[in-house]
């Protein structure tokens, strides 16, 4: 892979509008209300899967990182999680009576931060999911650490527990970017920590790395990559940071001139590609590295990549259940969402034993250009004969009214468009969310385009 033809900055800028991150097609703005229990049950009785991958939500952090937008509650109370957990078991036991039938390949907990849990929480919550559902000899089983307020026998308790996957939020190592972004932390505890968890077992063990970040540069972001690299993980998430304080109001804390410019942005982001492809990772997606013989690499070099909610995965036959506050399920032909504000969660539970607040079922048009948007995100590549064959049409006939705006990237040697296949070059690796814009038949409405991050 020769890295530089990833960086045409002409293109590159030329390129850098808003726009969808494409974890799902449609994306969660098209939710809407009219989707309910009844409909969910529909959609579990009609997917032709029955393999699942459950999602927990554990919103807690002890403290607040002014970049963050995911759905959060800062607290130092660890008692509002037993209250949280006992609603959730509920969940848990009315959602697990639906799914009977279903094999659990794989388990993640995300948040907010799931180690906000004191160890007994956590054990508690691992016994009830292993109690209500039916899962796999061969889990895959993940869960995301802070690592600021954790000891080093978590590993141990973890791996006790089943846990075979980590992902560290580390972000940078550089103290003055830590400080202005409210997220101090010891990285040689980090590592000591990856240290312990590959020695009691983990089979794989990610960190999240993110470049535009207050006070970064060329320097402070070289020695976390190269830190990075001696933490010998398997892979690394680099995310571009989306600054958009109009939506997240602790990112108000985050002056304008604190932040590097565009072409700043940009010497980071290539610096980033550069260096960890030359530590020989490699570069997965948009936004993912992962050692040569990483599951995530094989499924790229073999086209059999996926993409969901979780971001990249190699689960792509798997349903996807959302358990807790705001969580996102994909079950059968069908999205869905739990509601967002935790009284409501509560009382919905409560009343419902159940928290679906809004979904929809897709259309066989949101099904076709799913399929085509999923391809281009994930494998660079659409064959056209494959979409004709599992949909029953004539590619070329059916988007003709998008084709014609594929033009400007294949104008620009951004792709190729044959009667056979469309063809995504290397160098428009970074600019995929815009390739897929074209098929996007929502983003033609021109709504919620403010509600996107740019895409590099």
């Amino acid at each position: 892979m020769q890295v530089s033809q990833f960086f045409d900055n002409k293109l590159l800028k030329k390129y850098n509008t808003s726009g969808p991150r494409y974890t799902s097609y449609p994306t969660a703005l098209e939710f809407n209300d009219q989707f309910g229990q009844t409909d969910l049950i529909h959609a579990i009785e009609e997917s032709e899967n029955r393999e699942l991958s459950i999602y927990v939500h554990i919103p807690f952090c002890h403290s607040l990182c002014y970049y963050c937008g995911c759905n959060k509650i800062v607290t130092r109370h660890r008692d509002k999680a037993d209250t949280y957990l006992e609603y959730l078991a509920a969940e848990i036991s009315s959602r697990a009576a639906l799914f009977t039938g279903y094999t659990v390949k794989q388990l993640h907990w995300g948040g907010g931060t799931p180690s906000f849990l004191t160890h007994e929480q956590i054990t508690l919550l691992v016994t009830l999911l292993r109690k209500k559902f039916n899962f796999s000899d061969e889990l895959e089983m993940s869960i995301e650490i802070d690592p600021r307020e954790i000891e080093i026998d978590l590993a141990q308790h973890l791996f006790d527990l089943g846990f075979n996957r980590l992902s560290i939020g580390v972000q940078d190592i550089d103290l003055k970017v830590q400080q202005a972004i409210n997220r101090v932390q010891d990285t040689d505890f980090i590592h000591q920590f990856i240290r312990e968890a590959k020695t009691v077992g983990f089979k794989s063990i990610n960190i999240d790395l993110i470049y535009g970040l207050p006070h970064q540069n060329i320097d402070t972001f070289t020695r976390t990559l190269h830190k990075a690299h001696e933490m010998d993980v398997d892979r690394i998430s680099l995310f571009s940071y989306a600054h958009l304080p109009s939506r997240f109001a602790a990112q108000r804390k985050l002056r304008d001139e604190w932040l590097p410019s565009v072409d700043e942005k940009f010497a980071l982001m290539k610096l980033a590609i550069e260096t960890l492809c030359g530590f020989g990772y490699e570069f997965i997606g948009m936004d993912h590295f992962a050692k040569p013989d990483d599951e995530l690499a094989i499924a790229q070099r073999n086209g059999t990549l996926h993409r969901n909610f979780q971001g990249y995965t190699t689960k792509g036959n798997c349903d996807l259940l959302g358990l807790g506050v705001s969580a996102i399920s994909a079950i059968g032909n069908s999205y869905s969402q739990n509601v967002k504000e935790l009284n409501s969660y509560y009382k919905q539970v409560e009343d419902k034993q159940h928290a679906l607040e809004k979904g929809l079922a897709l259309a066989e048009d949101d099904l076709i250009r799913g399929e085509v948007i999923r391809e281009l995100m994930c494998n660079h590549y659409v064959s056209k004969q494959a979409i004709n064959d599992k949909f029953g049409l004539d590619f070329d006939d059916y988007f003709s009214d998008d084709l014609p705006s594929l033009e400007t990237f294949i104008n620009d040697g951004l792709l190729t468009n044959t009667p056979e296949a469309i063809t995504v070059s290397q160098k428009a690796r970074l600019l995929i969310r815009n390739i897929c814009m074209t098929f996007d038949a929502y983003m033609k409405e021109q709504r919620n385009h403010q509600r996107f991050s740019r895409v590099i």
